[in-house]
C-alpha cells in the first residue's frame, strides 16, 4: 500500500503540467479516507475563479495520467474542485496569495492576552511566524506552531 504522502506527491506531479498548460493554480492535493471510501482530491484556482468546465477538463486529463501511472492500489473517487472561500492555509503559497488580505487565525490555546482567535490583515510570514495587522493598527506576530487554523476572513454580517 502506498503511503498517503507519497500518493499525494506522485498525483501532484501528474497534475502540475495539466495545470500549467491551462493557466490553473494547483492549490492542494489530498488523499484521504472518509468512512469506507478513499478520495483523491485536487483543489484548483485561477484568476477570476475556477469554473466547473475547468474542473472537468483537469479531471479528465488527470484521470488519464493516473490510469497510465497506475500507482494507487485501492479503489478511490477522484474529485477536482475549487478550494472554496474559507479553505484553511496548508502551505506557504496559501499565505503568499493572501498577503494584504484579511485573515483569521485560531490558536490551539489562549495566548498571554487570553485570546484564542485573531482577525487582521496578513502582513508577513516566515517559517516560524505569521504577522498580522490588527484593526487598531498594531502588528501581532504569532508562532506558526501555535496556530490551529489560518484562513481567509469573511465578515458574513455584511451580507
Amino acid at each position: 500500500m502506498i503511503r498517503k504522502e507519497d500518493c499525494e506527491r506522485r498525483a501532484e506531479e501528474l497534475l502540475i503540467p495539466i495545470c500549467e498548460a491551462n493557466g490553473f493554480e494547483l492549490v492542494d492535493v489530498e488523499y484521504v479516507k472518509e468512512g469506507s471510501t478513499r478520495y483523491l482530491r485536487a483543489y484548483l484556482d485561477k484568476a477570476g475563479g475556477i469554473k466547473i468546465n475547468d474542473c472537468e477538463l483537469a479531471s479528465r486529463a488527470w484521470e488519464a495520467e493516473l490510469d497510465k501511472a497506475d500507482f494507487i492500489d485501492d479503489a478511490y473517487t477522484l474529485e477536482v474542485s475549487s478550494p472554496g472561500l474559507l479553505r484553511p492555509f496548508k502551505k506557504d503559497r496559501d499565505y503568499t496569495r493572501n498577503i494584504g488580505n484579511e485573515i483569521e487565525i485560531h490558536l490551539f490555546k489562549a495566548d498571554a492576552e487570553k485570546n484564542k482567535e485573531y482577525v487582521g490583515v496578513l502582513d508577513a510570514f516566515d517559517a516560524d511566524t505569521v504577522t498580522i495587522e490588527l484593526e487598531d493598527g498594531n502588528k501581532k506576530s504569532i508562532a506558526r506552531r501555535d496556530i490551529s487554523l489560518a484562513r481567509p476572513y469573511i465578515d458574513f454580517s455584511d451580507f
